[in-house]
């Protein structure tokens, strides 16, 4: 088999597999996406509101990070529009699915605690301990920088922080396994992202139109063996699966995916 129909073969297959997860919500969101990864860390309840049905797509990008042979980094493109117009509701969860074929070791880099970047900033945090980066554009307009690190979290859960400082937000992912609907569908490991609550009402709250943040990085141990953060059992031009499961403020869910091509 040529290289091109294999890689078509996989490309397919996997859309297959993904179109699985479609059946809860595919007639008009009219019946919610399983939650991913319901038993980690609770947002405080906060009541449904009324506002514009969200219209999210998502694209997906494997690519490598020049540190080891199975390094990668893994990026995600989240578009959103609201219907039928203005601003798209603001966003309660974002939960971040990731192939089967992706390991990570979060074990391997070093650690920035919230409160290091609440006294001094992104820049305080130890070297090394930066895990992603991305963009936050702003409805209507302008754009934001986005970092995220590695952290543990207090009681000792494993997670991230992402941090847009130009608008002083600071928020916590835990690292969680899905469900086995979503294991089904050929996922293992979640980034559960939750926003907490703000003093502005919900219906007045504005979510981003685009939000673009990749996961990967590189370190060299003390002996000077290279170390990534994201690795990939998949063999160059496997197809992999990534999701982006969302919950707005007005209890809408929506689960746009995307496959991207180990290159």
């Amino acid at each position: 088999m040529r290289n091109g129909t294999r890689r078509a073969a996989a490309v397919a297959t996997a859309a297959a597999a993904l179109l699985c997860l479609a059946a809860p919500g595919a007639a008009g969101d009219e019946e919610p996406y399983p939650d991913p990864a319901p038993g980690g860390p609770q947002r405080p309840y906060e009541p449904d509101v009324p506002g514009p049905r969200n219209v999210d797509t998502l694209s997906a990008a494997i690519t490598p990070d020049g540190g080891t042979s199975h390094g990668v980094h893994v990026a995600f493109d989240r578009t959103s529009r609201a219907e039928p117009a203005g601003p798209p509701a603001a966003a309660r969860r974002f939960v971040f699915l990731f192939d089967a074929s992706l390991r990570f070791r979060p074990d391997s880099f070093p650690t920035c605690a919230r409160t290091t970047i609440e006294q001094d900033g992104v820049h305080a945090c130890p070297q090394g301990s930066r895990i992603g980066r991305g963009t936050s554009h702003l409805h209507p307009e302008g754009t934001a920088e986005v970092y995220a690190f590695n952290t543990r979290h207090p009681g000792g859960m494993r997670g991230a922080l992402v941090v847009i400082p130009a608008g002083g937000t600071i928020l916590e992912l835990t690292w969680e396994r899905v469900t086995p609907h979503y294991r089904r569908a050929g996922y293992r490991w979640a980034l559960d992202e939750i926003l907490p609550p703000t003093a502005t009402p919900p219906d007045q709250r504005v979510g981003t139109r685009r939000f673009e943040l990749t996961w990967g990085a590189t370190r060299r141990t003390g002996e000077g063996r290279p170390v990534s953060f994201a690795e990939t059992t998949a063999r160059p031009g496997a197809a992999l699966g990534i999701g982006l499961w969302s919950e707005f403020v007005t209890g809408q869910t929506v689960l746009p995916e995307a496959i991207a091509v180990r290159p």
